[in-house]
């Protein structure tokens, strides 16, 4: 525990508040940099693919990467893999996100432990597509605050708004059909 002290003493040091503010983000981007070697894994060693992509912050928890994985939501190489699968540089790691979101990216750097976020966004090339854009996606119905559940007409309208397809509300069941 003490080394986790004077690493800690060690940045404030570098990028201390007593110097100007352009050697402060320079020392602070060397302190990162050096953050992500001391993160690498010794010599030609690989990390899991749960504790990387949770260490390159493409997850919240490494559990959570763990049940992705379980999931069959993260695929290395065209390959779905297990939490323990060893992820090397080079290999194109994909991640299915909620929402049907896939991140795509290319391991540049293997770390073992989480750093911050601009120094672990130099530790892959992403590949992703764009999201789509807010307009694109349909709202959720708002309610008023205290109006209670929707009833099953209320239910029926916000389908029919959305064009989501089904029994008796969706787009096929249109006035102008047959």
């Amino acid at each position: 525990m003490a080394s986790e002290g004077d690493e800690k003493d060690d940045e404030q040091g570098a990028g201390g508040a007593s110097g100007s503010a352009d050697t402060a983000g320079t020392a602070g981007t060397v302190s990162a940099a050096a953050a992500a070697d001391a993160a690498r894994p010794a010599g030609g060693e690989s990390v899991r693919v749960d504790s990387w992509i949770w260490s390159v912050r493409l997850v919240k928890t490494r559990s959570m990467g763990a049940t992705a994985c379980r999931g069959g939501h993260v695929r290395v190489n065209g390959e779905r893999v297990k939490p323990a699968y060893a992820v090397r540089a080079g290999d194109e790691v994909r991640l299915r996100q909620a929402g049907g979101r896939e991140r795509i990216v290319v391991v540049k750097r293997v770390i073992r432990k989480r750093v911050g976020a601009p120094v672990a966004a130099e530790c892959y090339v992403d590949n992703s597509p764009p999201p789509p854009p807010r307009e694109a996606v349909a709202p959720a119905g708002v309610r008023d605050r205290g109006a209670g559940r929707p009833t099953k007409r209320d239910r029926r309208e916000m389908e029919r708004l959305r064009g989501v397809g089904g029994p008796g509300g969706g787009p096929a069941d249109s006035p102008e059909g047959p």
